[in-house]
């Protein structure tokens, strides 16, 4: 697995599949697994850099930072990588990620698809409450799992995955809770983004039961950005690669190859 040291963090990633490629950007309280499925359909087609998040799994969070520092962890990996220019595909942190990086440095994006994310400052009373969130668990390891598992997925799949809500638990729990804590207090502290100016294609992807980052906020992406395209994936929350995998794919791959075939123009 390869990494890369930057200010205050280690930084790891994954590189698989030959063709045009694609950087990955998962959720907060995840790790770059929750892509496997779509990694594996897409592989022939697609090289996938997929990076894990400071202070989750195999990369660190040793002191505080910002969803700027997470820009500049991609646009180095992408250096280090030999890429110029990437399509940019995150889920809710990671699409955070990948808004500011088209941002920045837009002639280093083909196309950004947005899954489960906000380009909107988190309200108040979420970030007075995630704030509180962060505290307890770095200092008790609490951690409300019950409101955390409704944020993250659908109703049905709280009911009917165990499977699912286990194994996110599960790797809550393996990470280091002052690392990831740093982790909660950049992706809720974070400012809005103005993307009115992005002119690369977008797609904003949303699941329909999506309590933490709601289909509104899908929607007034798609409505900002000039000729980007809204899906609604049914029976999914948050985290819609891990719930409906198949659907995410069935919409990535006509993303991905629209991306592709405007830059070959």
């Amino acid at each position: 697995m390869p990494t890369i040291r930057r200010p205050h963090a280690t930084v790891a990633y994954d590189v698989v599949g030959d063709g045009p490629p694609v950087i990955l950007g998962h959720s907060l309280f995840c790790t770059r697994s929750m892509w496997r499925e779509v990694v594996d359909a897409l592989v022939h087609e697609y090289r996938f850099i997929n990076v894990e998040l400071r202070g989750h799994g195999a990369s660190t969070a040793e002191a505080p930072f910002s969803l700027n520092d997470l820009v500049d962890d991609w646009i180095s990996i992408l250096d280090q990588e030999s890429v110029d220019r990437a399509i940019l595909c995150g889920l809710s942190t990671g699409g955070m990620t990948a808004m500011r990086l088209a941002l920045r440095a837009p002639e280093r994006v083909y196309g950004m698809a947005l899954l489960d994310t906000s380009a909107d400052r988190e309200p108040l009373v979420n970030r007075v409450k995630n704030g509180a969130l962060a505290w307890g668990y770095s200092r008790f390891g609490l951690l409300p799992s019950g409101a955390l598992l409704a944020a993250m997925f659908a109703p049905e799949t709280v009911r009917n995955r165990n499977d699912l809500t286990s194994s996110l638990l599960d790797e809550i729990r393996s990470f280091d809770r002052g690392q990831i804590s740093h982790a909660i207090r950049a992706v809720f502290g974070r400012d809005a983004v103005d993307l009115s100016g992005v002119t690369v294609p977008t797609l904003a992807m949303v699941g329909e039961h999506d309590a933490a980052t709601p289909p509104s906020r899908a929607r007034r992406i798609a409505a900002t950005v000039k000729g980007a395209n809204l899906t609604v994936i049914p029976g999914a929350g948050h985290l819609t690669t891990l719930e409906q995998p198949a659907a995410v794919v069935e919409h990535l791959r006509p993303f991905f190859a629209r991306c592709v075939g405007r830059a070959s123009r």
